[in-house]
């Protein structure tokens, strides 16, 4: 692809976030729908609303409220502990209920977009496949990477050429052998996990540079992997790394 053809990839997707976003007025709050889908494929939504003076953009306690009607409760230290992790890369805060993020007229469109990256980040981190799973996903990569020797920063922000930060899980800074790397741990790889995987790329490219190497880990431990998503990150030359032969990529990440 060339420098226009990335040009039009970012114009294509704010045209695409425009025409799918609505907006319902309430009688204390302005409820906006977003073209983003949950894992029951239903638009996320955030609520706006004034309290104490300051604008708040909220999820109206529907992420937390979801995962505790599939019977998974973030009670224990160690759920707490991850929750928390997730929410502090996108400077999102929880009241145990509902996930919110203060904002400002300045700055409403990055607080949005950080307040839909958490939303979507606590959904996939915490959709448990199977009930006996002892660890979030999130933590199996962190855990391999420090087993292997692999130097690397999590939870880092960087800037896009849209104006917006993203949070990238892992990054690994050049050696003298290897370009910089960043590592994406993708529970539930389908459409919308890897469409905003890719557009982080895309939009970070000036700022990463060319040279920058691509992984995502995808975790296939409870269902096989659509070929669908393998070729979507190898035409963007992201290496489609599956956690079951995870083993193949050490020397390329601890180099």
């Amino acid at each position: 692809m060339n420098q226009k053809d990335c040009r039009q990839l970012i114009d294509d997707y704010l045209a695409w976030l425009r025409g799918g976003l609505s907006v319902e007025h309430f009688e204390q709050s302005c409820e906006l729908t977003t073209p983003f889908l949950d894992r029951h494929n239903d638009h996320l939504q955030i609520y706006a609303s004034t309290e104490n003076g300051k604008l708040i953009l909220s999820d109206d306690g529907y992420i937390l409220a979801d995962l505790r009607t599939s019977g998974l409760e973030i009670a224990t230290p160690k759920r707490k502990a991850v929750l928390q992790s997730i929410l502090n890369g996108f400077g999102v805060k929880t009241d145990g209920k509902r996930l919110f993020i203060e904002s400002s007229s300045r700055n409403l469109g990055q607080k949005m977009h950080s307040l839909i990256q958490a939303m979507l980040s606590v959904n996939d981190m915490f959709v448990l496949a199977q009930p006996k799973v002892s660890s979030f996903f999130w933590e199996d990569v962190r855990n391999y990477l420090e087993q292997h020797d692999v130097r690397c920063s999590p939870r880092v922000k960087i800037a896009g050429r849209s104006g917006y930060d993203h949070a990238i899980d892992f990054l690994i800074p050049k050696s003298k052998m290897r370009p910089e790397r960043i590592v994406q741990a993708i529970n539930a790889p389908d459409k919308n996990t890897i469409s905003s995987y890719l557009f982080i790329l895309e939009d970070t490219r000036e700022v990463r540079g060319e040279e920058s190497e691509a992984y995502a880990f995808l975790n296939d431990q409870h269902r096989a992997i659509s070929s669908d998503v393998i070729e979507a990150l190898e035409v963007y030359k992201v290496v489609p790394a599956l956690w079951s032969q995870r083993d193949k990529y050490v020397k390329a990440l601890a180099g």
